[in-house]
Formats: C-alpha cells, sequence, structure tokens
C-alpha cells in the first residue's frame, strides 16, 4: 500500500494536488477568498488597509497554493473589484494595487519555489514570500498615498510604523495561509485515488 502511494506515473503529474479542483471549483473559491479579502479592507481606511492586511495576506497565500499559477492573483482582482465599487473615487488605485499585490504573492511563490516538485508546500518560502509581497506593496501604496495623491503628510516615524507593521502582517499572513493549508483546506483539494495530500514541511 505505501508503495502504491509513492508511486508516480504518466496520468498524474506532481502539480496533480494543486489543480485536483474542478474549473468551477476553483472559480468559486477564488470568488469566496476574494470576498473575505474585501470584507476585510473596507473596515480600515487608505493606506492602512494596504499594511494590516494579515486576512488579505493569508488568503493570497491560499488562493497561490491552491489555484497556481496565477491563484493569488485571482483572488487580488475579485477582492479589488469589490473594494473599487466601495470606494469608486479610487477605483484605478484600489484595482491596480490589488493586481500587484497578487502578482507579486505568484510571483514569489514560484521564484521561491513553494511547491517544490516532489507537490509539497514549503512553510518557509510561503511565510517568506508572503512576507515579501506585503512589505513591497505595503510601501509602494504609502509612497503613492503620500507623493502622488499627496492625501496624507509624509511622516518618518509613521513610514517606520507601517514597513513594521506590514512586516507583522505578511509573517502572520503567510503562517496562517500555511497553517490553514495543512489543518483544513488541503482537503478540499481533490487528491487522485491512491495519493496523500501533501503537507508543509
Amino acid at each position: 500500500m505505501a508503495a502504491e502511494l509513492l508511486t508516480d506515473d504518466s496520468v498524474y503529474g506532481v502539480m496533480e494536488w494543486a489543480v485536483g479542483l474542478s474549473r468551477s471549483r476553483k472559480v468559486a473559491l477564488a470568488a469566496l477568498f476574494g470576498s473575505v479579502v474585501f470584507i476585510s479592507k473596507v473596515i480600515l481606511p487608505s493606506p492602512f488597509d494596504k499594511v494590516l492586511v494579515v486576512v488579505q495576506a493569508t488568503f493570497l497565500g491560499l488562493g497561490a497554493i491552491m489555484l497556481a499559477p496565477f491563484g493569488a492573483t485571482l483572488v487580488a482582482v475579485v477582492g479589488g473589484l469589490l473594494t473599487a465599487g466601495w470606494r469608486a473615487p479610487m477605483a484605478i488605485y484600489t484595482v491596480s494595487f490589488a493586481i500587484i499585490y497578487g502578482l507579486l504573492v505568484d510571483g514569489f511563490c514560484s521564484v521561491l519555489r513553494v511547491r517544490p516538485k516532489e507537490g509539497e508546500v514549503n512553510r518557509t518560502r510561503l511565510i517568506a514570500a508572503v512576507t515579501v509581497s506585503t512589505m513591497l506593496v505595503g510601501l509602494a501604496s504609502y509612497y503613492t498615498t503620500t507623493l502622488l495623491f499627496q492625501l496624507i503628510p509624509r511622516n518618518m516615524v509613521f513610514e517606520i510604523g507601517m514597513l513594521i507593521a506590514g512586516t507583522i502582517s505578511g509573517l502572520a499572513g503567510g503562517y496562517l495561509a500555511a497553517l490553514m493549508w495543512q489543518k483544513s483546506v488541503r482537503h478540499l483539494v481533490t487528491s487522485p485515488p491512491g495519493r496523500r495530500l501533501p503537507t508543509p514541511e
């Protein structure tokens, strides 16, 4: 039995665990994750919603794992469009940074090989990918708000606080994404018969 579980064949590739969801189920999950992101975003005013993003970071991380190769981007687009409808005057700004955030998470997950060839999810690399992405998009959003739109004045102490908050949010989001995947969300993915779903290292 153990040999059967570990045997690879030409029918199922090493990434089958990540794409085992049907297309309709993927869209439904992306819509669900994006809706949760939207709810978390409307609670905070800009630019704080771009930095205190534990919920957004968590579900983008899950999207990158479950809906590869552009799962985080898809989740971010859904959340961004919903948020843009709520904040119409900043719609382009909101959607643009949502897409950038999603692309960063997907990109760093790919570069850092969060999903190795064996199909496992590397928890440390996932946390790193989400954290770096969160820091970058948080800083970019802040400087766009202060320099381009001039909605708030620049303040060094505030900038350092934003960087720290963004880092903590990214770390927490990446960790929660890996934890949720390991404990429950991975069971939503349909594993091919006779195969075990991978867990984070």
